[in-house]
């Protein structure tokens, strides 16, 4: 579930997920980022989960 920045809508499926690394932290760990494009007033995306790897 994401939240509409523009009308403030719960839209609950995605058009289209994908998952990113982020920058390593101070210990070297790096973070999973699952994405979202979601479709409302306009197109937005959102982080749907985060996760150390």
């Amino acid at each position: 579930m994401a939240k509409c920045p523009k009308c403030g809508m719960e839209v609950s499926t995605p058009r289209k997920t994908w998952k990113m690394a982020g920058r390593p932290d101070k210990s070297g760990k790096r973070t999973e980022l699952t994405i979202g494009l979601f479709d409302c007033c306009g197109t937005f995306r959102s982080v749907l989960s985060k996760r150390k790897i």
